[in-house]
Protein backbone atom coordinates (compact mmCIF):
# COMPACT_ATOMS: atom_id res chain seq x y z
CA UNK A 1 0.00 0.00 0.00
CA UNK A 2 0.87 3.87 -0.64
CA UNK A 3 2.65 5.67 2.19
CA UNK A 4 5.70 5.47 4.54
CA UNK A 5 5.08 4.65 7.65
CA UNK A 6 5.94 6.66 10.57
CA UNK A 7 9.58 6.38 11.57
CA UNK A 8 9.10 5.90 15.47
CA UNK A 9 6.62 3.08 14.49
CA UNK A 10 8.28 0.98 11.40
CA UNK A 11 11.20 1.17 14.29
CA UNK A 12 9.35 -0.56 16.70
CA UNK A 13 7.65 -3.14 14.41
CA UNK A 14 10.69 -4.43 13.51
CA UNK A 15 11.17 -8.13 15.01
CA UNK A 16 7.26 -8.08 15.76
CA UNK A 17 6.23 -11.62 15.36
CA UNK A 18 3.58 -12.01 12.52
CA UNK A 19 -0.04 -13.11 13.56
CA UNK A 20 -1.04 -16.31 11.13
CA UNK A 21 -5.20 -16.89 12.18
CA UNK A 22 -5.15 -20.19 9.97
CA UNK A 23 -3.40 -21.66 13.33
CA UNK A 24 -5.80 -20.23 15.60
CA UNK A 25 -4.84 -21.46 19.01
CA UNK A 26 -0.90 -20.48 18.10
CA UNK A 27 -2.16 -17.06 17.73
CA UNK A 28 -3.83 -17.08 21.17
CA UNK A 29 -0.92 -18.08 22.58
CA UNK A 30 1.26 -15.25 21.02
CA UNK A 31 -1.80 -13.24 22.04
CA UNK A 32 -1.44 -13.53 25.87
CA UNK A 33 2.82 -13.36 25.51
CA UNK A 34 2.28 -10.11 24.07
CA UNK A 35 -0.23 -8.78 26.62
CA UNK A 36 1.13 -9.59 29.92
CA UNK A 37 -1.82 -8.40 32.48
CA UNK A 38 -1.73 -4.42 33.50
CA UNK A 39 -0.33 -3.96 36.82
CA UNK A 40 -3.54 -2.39 37.65
CA UNK A 41 -1.38 -0.63 40.85
CA UNK A 42 0.15 1.80 38.05
CA UNK A 43 -3.42 3.67 37.84
CA UNK A 44 -4.41 4.31 41.68
CA UNK A 45 -6.78 6.82 40.55
CA UNK A 46 -9.35 4.13 38.80
CA UNK A 47 -10.35 1.25 40.10
CA UNK A 48 -10.64 -2.08 38.43
CA UNK A 49 -13.68 -4.80 38.33
CA UNK A 50 -15.32 -7.44 37.11
CA UNK A 51 -19.31 -8.15 36.77
CA UNK A 52 -21.14 -11.22 35.94
CA UNK A 53 -23.71 -10.96 33.23
CA UNK A 54 -26.41 -13.71 32.95
CA UNK A 55 -27.76 -14.56 29.10
CA UNK A 56 -31.25 -15.62 27.97
CA UNK A 57 -29.96 -19.02 28.18
CA UNK A 58 -28.95 -19.12 31.61
CA UNK A 59 -24.73 -19.24 31.15
CA UNK A 60 -22.85 -16.32 32.50
CA UNK A 61 -20.40 -13.96 30.81
CA UNK A 62 -17.46 -11.87 32.92
CA UNK A 63 -17.79 -7.25 31.68
CA UNK A 64 -14.78 -5.98 32.87
CA UNK A 65 -14.97 -2.08 34.87
CA UNK A 66 -12.72 0.74 35.08
CA UNK A 67 -13.93 3.76 36.45
CA UNK A 68 -12.44 6.63 38.57
CA UNK A 69 -12.55 6.12 42.14
CA UNK A 70 -14.50 9.54 42.53
CA UNK A 71 -17.31 8.30 40.57
CA UNK A 72 -19.86 10.87 39.80
CA UNK A 73 -23.11 9.52 39.69
CA UNK A 74 -23.80 11.37 36.27
CA UNK A 75 -21.01 10.07 34.34
CA UNK A 76 -20.74 8.86 31.14
CA UNK A 77 -20.06 5.43 30.16
CA UNK A 78 -18.82 3.93 27.45
CA UNK A 79 -18.62 0.26 26.30
CA UNK A 80 -15.27 -0.82 24.79
CA UNK A 81 -15.21 -3.52 22.51
CA UNK A 82 -12.10 -4.92 22.33
CA UNK A 83 -10.15 -6.44 18.87
CA UNK A 84 -8.93 -9.57 18.01
CA UNK A 85 -10.60 -10.38 14.50
CA UNK A 86 -13.45 -12.02 16.44
CA UNK A 87 -11.29 -14.64 17.65
CA UNK A 88 -8.83 -13.40 19.65
CA UNK A 89 -8.64 -11.09 22.73
CA UNK A 90 -9.66 -10.22 26.00
CA UNK A 91 -11.47 -7.21 27.91
CA UNK A 92 -8.62 -7.09 30.38
CA UNK A 93 -6.09 -6.36 27.11
CA UNK A 94 -7.23 -2.73 27.01
CA UNK A 95 -6.95 -2.11 30.67
CA UNK A 96 -4.44 0.14 30.54
CA UNK A 97 -5.92 2.29 27.91
CA UNK A 98 -9.36 2.13 29.83
CA UNK A 99 -7.67 3.33 32.99
CA UNK A 100 -6.10 6.16 31.03
CA UNK A 101 -9.37 6.71 29.47
CA UNK A 102 -11.52 7.04 32.70
CA UNK A 103 -8.99 8.82 34.44
CA UNK A 104 -9.09 11.99 31.51
CA UNK A 105 -12.26 11.75 31.12
CA UNK A 106 -14.14 10.35 33.94
CA UNK A 107 -16.42 8.21 32.05
CA UNK A 108 -17.28 4.50 33.37
CA UNK A 109 -15.34 1.96 31.04
CA UNK A 110 -16.92 -1.56 30.75
CA UNK A 111 -15.47 -4.04 28.42
CA UNK A 112 -17.09 -7.44 27.56
CA UNK A 113 -15.41 -10.36 27.94
CA UNK A 114 -17.99 -11.88 24.65
CA UNK A 115 -17.54 -15.44 22.87
CA UNK A 116 -15.17 -15.53 20.20
CA UNK A 117 -14.91 -17.49 17.24
CA UNK A 118 -14.63 -20.18 15.54
CA UNK A 119 -16.40 -21.82 18.58
CA UNK A 120 -18.90 -19.58 18.68
CA UNK A 121 -19.87 -17.88 15.16
CA UNK A 122 -22.07 -15.18 14.72
CA UNK A 123 -24.04 -13.83 16.78
CA UNK A 124 -22.68 -14.98 19.71
CA UNK A 125 -19.93 -12.43 20.18
CA UNK A 126 -22.74 -9.09 19.07
CA UNK A 127 -25.80 -11.14 21.48
CA UNK A 128 -22.86 -10.30 24.39
CA UNK A 129 -21.99 -6.63 23.48
CA UNK A 130 -26.00 -5.93 23.36
CA UNK A 131 -26.69 -7.50 26.84
CA UNK A 132 -23.83 -5.37 27.94
CA UNK A 133 -25.42 -2.12 26.47
CA UNK A 134 -28.95 -2.98 27.73
CA UNK A 135 -28.31 -4.10 30.85
CA UNK A 136 -26.01 -0.30 31.26
CA UNK A 137 -29.32 1.07 30.21
CA UNK A 138 -31.56 -0.69 32.77
CA UNK A 139 -32.27 -0.87 36.12
CA UNK A 140 -30.80 -3.73 37.48
CA UNK A 141 -26.91 -2.41 36.70
CA UNK A 142 -25.82 -0.75 39.68
CA UNK A 143 -22.84 1.16 38.55
CA UNK A 144 -23.31 4.60 38.98
CA UNK A 145 -23.62 6.98 35.96
CA UNK A 146 -26.13 8.53 33.56
CA UNK A 147 -28.12 6.41 31.06
CA UNK A 148 -28.44 9.34 28.97
CA UNK A 149 -25.14 9.43 27.96
CA UNK A 150 -24.17 5.82 27.30
CA UNK A 151 -22.16 5.12 24.02
CA UNK A 152 -20.42 2.17 22.31
CA UNK A 153 -16.78 2.00 21.10
CA UNK A 154 -14.61 -0.62 19.65
CA UNK A 155 -11.26 -1.68 17.54
CA UNK A 156 -10.61 -3.41 14.69
CA UNK A 157 -13.17 -6.29 14.91
CA UNK A 158 -14.45 -4.73 18.10
CA UNK A 159 -15.14 -1.38 15.73
CA UNK A 160 -17.38 -3.57 13.64
CA UNK A 161 -19.21 -5.15 16.61
CA UNK A 162 -19.99 -1.35 18.10
CA UNK A 163 -21.47 -0.34 14.66
CA UNK A 164 -23.63 -3.63 14.52
CA UNK A 165 -24.67 -2.61 17.96
CA UNK A 166 -25.78 0.85 16.89
CA UNK A 167 -27.48 -0.83 14.32
CA UNK A 168 -29.43 -3.36 16.29
CA UNK A 169 -30.42 -0.87 19.19
CA UNK A 170 -31.61 1.03 16.94
CA UNK A 171 -33.55 -1.16 15.10
CA UNK A 172 -35.35 -3.62 18.37
CA UNK A 173 -35.28 -0.91 21.14
CA UNK A 174 -35.62 2.74 22.41
CA UNK A 175 -32.47 2.83 23.74
CA UNK A 176 -30.85 5.96 22.14
CA UNK A 177 -26.65 5.83 22.05
CA UNK A 178 -25.08 8.98 22.67
CA UNK A 179 -22.49 7.64 20.41
CA UNK A 180 -20.51 5.57 18.39
CA UNK A 181 -16.84 5.57 18.49
CA UNK A 182 -15.19 3.23 15.75
CA UNK A 183 -11.75 2.84 15.42
CA UNK A 184 -10.07 1.36 12.67
CA UNK A 185 -13.36 -0.99 12.50
CA UNK A 186 -13.57 -4.00 10.68
CA UNK A 187 -17.06 -3.54 8.78
CA UNK A 188 -17.09 -5.42 5.23
CA UNK A 189 -16.88 -9.44 4.88
CA UNK A 190 -16.86 -8.76 1.10
CA UNK A 191 -12.85 -7.82 1.19
CA UNK A 192 -13.02 -5.74 -2.22
CA UNK A 193 -11.63 -2.30 -1.76
CA UNK A 194 -8.94 -1.23 -2.65
CA UNK A 195 -6.91 -1.08 0.36
CA UNK A 196 -8.02 -4.51 1.70
CA UNK A 197 -6.84 -6.00 -1.58
CA UNK A 198 -3.05 -4.07 -1.90
CA UNK A 199 -2.98 -4.77 1.95
CA UNK A 200 -1.37 -8.44 1.38
CA UNK A 201 1.76 -7.94 3.58
CA UNK A 202 0.83 -4.85 5.55
CA UNK A 203 2.02 -4.81 8.99
CA UNK A 204 -0.07 -6.71 11.96
CA UNK A 205 -3.57 -7.16 9.78
CA UNK A 206 -3.05 -8.18 6.05
CA UNK A 207 -5.63 -9.78 3.27
CA UNK A 208 -5.22 -13.33 4.59
CA UNK A 209 -6.02 -12.86 8.22
CA UNK A 210 -8.12 -10.81 6.83
CA UNK A 211 -10.30 -13.68 5.16
CA UNK A 212 -9.64 -15.86 8.21
CA UNK A 213 -11.32 -13.63 10.52
CA UNK A 214 -14.87 -13.96 8.52
CA UNK A 215 -14.29 -17.22 7.86
CA UNK A 216 -14.34 -18.03 11.60
CA UNK A 217 -16.66 -15.49 12.21
CA UNK A 218 -19.55 -16.59 9.52
CA UNK A 219 -18.70 -19.92 9.88
CA UNK A 220 -20.69 -20.42 6.27
CA UNK A 221 -23.58 -18.40 7.20
CA UNK A 222 -24.89 -15.96 4.88
CA UNK A 223 -23.95 -12.22 6.61
CA UNK A 224 -26.75 -9.81 7.09
CA UNK A 225 -25.91 -6.17 8.44
CA UNK A 226 -25.43 -6.68 11.77
CA UNK A 227 -23.02 -9.32 11.30
CA UNK A 228 -21.46 -7.33 8.35
CA UNK A 229 -22.20 -3.61 9.06
CA UNK A 230 -21.08 -2.35 5.44
CA UNK A 231 -24.31 -4.24 4.07
CA UNK A 232 -26.70 -1.98 5.52
CA UNK A 233 -28.96 -0.06 3.30
CA UNK A 234 -31.09 2.13 6.06
CA UNK A 235 -28.29 4.42 8.24
CA UNK A 236 -30.45 7.42 9.05
CA UNK A 237 -30.98 7.94 12.71
CA UNK A 238 -27.75 6.18 13.85
CA UNK A 239 -25.90 7.90 16.99
CA UNK A 240 -23.09 10.98 16.40
CA UNK A 241 -20.23 9.09 15.21
CA UNK A 242 -16.56 9.29 14.66
CA UNK A 243 -14.27 6.92 12.76
CA UNK A 244 -10.76 6.60 12.78
CA UNK A 245 -8.92 4.86 9.86
CA UNK A 246 -5.41 4.24 9.40
CA UNK A 247 -3.32 5.28 5.98
CA UNK A 248 -1.22 1.39 5.86
CA UNK A 249 -4.55 -0.10 6.77
CA UNK A 250 -6.49 -3.07 4.42
CA UNK A 251 -9.10 -1.75 6.61
CA UNK A 252 -8.74 1.98 5.60
CA UNK A 253 -10.96 2.19 3.00
CA UNK A 254 -14.27 0.44 4.08
CA UNK A 255 -14.04 2.64 7.14
CA UNK A 256 -14.12 5.52 5.22
CA UNK A 257 -16.74 4.44 2.84
CA UNK A 258 -18.91 3.59 6.01
CA UNK A 259 -18.33 7.43 7.36
CA UNK A 260 -19.36 8.53 3.94
CA UNK A 261 -22.70 6.69 3.99
CA UNK A 262 -23.31 7.78 7.38
CA UNK A 263 -23.02 11.10 6.35
CA UNK A 264 -24.86 10.78 3.23
CA UNK A 265 -28.06 9.44 5.32
CA UNK A 266 -27.62 12.17 7.57
CA UNK A 267 -25.57 11.02 10.79
CA UNK A 268 -23.33 13.30 12.09
CA UNK A 269 -19.78 11.95 11.44
CA UNK A 270 -16.32 12.92 12.01
CA UNK A 271 -13.02 11.04 10.67
CA UNK A 272 -9.97 11.15 10.94
CA UNK A 273 -6.93 9.02 8.64
CA UNK A 274 -3.87 9.14 10.92
CA UNK A 275 -0.90 9.24 8.54
CA UNK A 276 2.16 7.06 8.21
CA UNK A 277 0.44 4.56 10.65
CA UNK A 278 -0.61 0.64 10.68
CA UNK A 279 -3.56 -1.43 12.40
CA UNK A 280 -2.78 -1.71 15.47
CA UNK A 281 -0.16 1.10 15.81
CA UNK A 282 -2.17 1.99 19.39
CA UNK A 283 -0.92 -1.40 21.13
CA UNK A 284 2.94 0.99 21.08
CA UNK A 285 2.10 3.06 24.14
CA UNK A 286 5.41 5.01 23.81
CA UNK A 287 5.00 6.65 20.29
CA UNK A 288 4.37 9.67 19.66
CA UNK A 289 1.63 9.18 17.38
CA UNK A 290 -0.26 7.14 19.86
CA UNK A 291 0.13 9.49 22.75
CA UNK A 292 -1.46 12.13 20.03
CA UNK A 293 -3.87 9.08 19.07
CA UNK A 294 -5.14 8.76 22.70
CA UNK A 295 -5.50 12.27 23.44
CA UNK A 296 -7.89 12.95 20.74
CA UNK A 297 -9.57 9.98 22.14
CA UNK A 298 -9.72 12.04 24.99
CA UNK A 299 -11.29 14.87 23.12
CA UNK A 300 -13.84 12.68 21.25
CA UNK A 301 -15.13 10.81 24.66
CA UNK A 302 -15.53 14.20 26.16
CA UNK A 303 -16.71 16.26 23.42
CA UNK A 304 -19.34 13.19 21.76
CA UNK A 305 -20.37 11.57 25.76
Amino acid sequence: MAGPLDRELAAALVGCPRYDLADIQQCRALDQLLNPPYDTGLSPEVRFSDEVLQRPDGSQFRVRVVQPRRCDPAAAVLVNIHGGGFCLGAAEYDDATNAELAKRTAAVIVSPQYRLAPEHPYPAALEDCIHTLTWLAGPECSIPHDPARLAVMGNSAGGGLAAACALWLRDHTQIQLAAQILLEPELDHRLTTPSMRAGQETPIWFLRNAEWSWNYYLAGQQPDHYASPSLATHLANLPPTYIWVNQVDPLRDEGLAYATALGEAGVAVEVHQWPGTCHGFIGFKHLGVTKSALSELVRVISAYV
